[in-house]
């Protein structure tokens, strides 16, 4: 058990290594790397550890989300988002380029604001629950500022 602990750490280990050191495009390249590397690994133990490592697929392309977001959460992907609408009082969605939804919404996680209660994404949406119009309204304005590219129009439908 402990042998398979260490393994499983190790293989965790080389799987930020590759990723922070080359761009890999899917899990099968992941699986290919780890080989090379002298790591047993398939694509389910690949696809788990990914998970448990919090690495995201930003675009094409697989991210280590604390190295992406280091300096400011959102600097690696400001371009993602492309439209944002309000949905009643409390639901925000985030419209995102294809695949880079979960991107964005652990940029959002990570920064602990408090109006935001939580999120949900998917491939290129996000839902962004807050309490109320107030806490919402604070959101749409942290969200201007952030994601300048979005047109004001955008801001504030319902």
């Amino acid at each position: 058990m402990a042998a398979e602990l260490n393994q499983s750490a190790s293989r965790r280990a080389a799987i930020l290594r590759i990723l922070r050191e080359s761009t890999v495009h899917s899990q099968d390249e992941l699986v290919k790397a780890l080989r090379k590397h002298g790591f047993d690994a398939t694509q389910s133990s690949v696809s788990r550890d990914l998970r448990e490592l919090g690495v995201a697929k930003a675009g094409d392309r697989y991210i280590v989300p604390d190295d992406a977001l280091a300096i400011n959460h959102f600097e690696a992907i400001t371009t993602f988002v492309v439209d944002v609408h309000t949905a009643g009082p409390s639901l925000t969605v985030v419209k995102t380029t294809t695949g880079t939804a979960q991107s964005v919404a652990v940029a959002i996680d990570k920064s602990n604001w408090a109006e935001v209660v939580g999120t949900i994404s998917g491939d290129d949406t996000i839902f962004i629950a807050t309490e109320d119009e107030r806490a919402q309204r604070q959101l749409l304005e942290r969200l201007r500022e952030i994601f300048p590219n979005i047109g004001q129009g955008a801001f504030g439908r319902r």
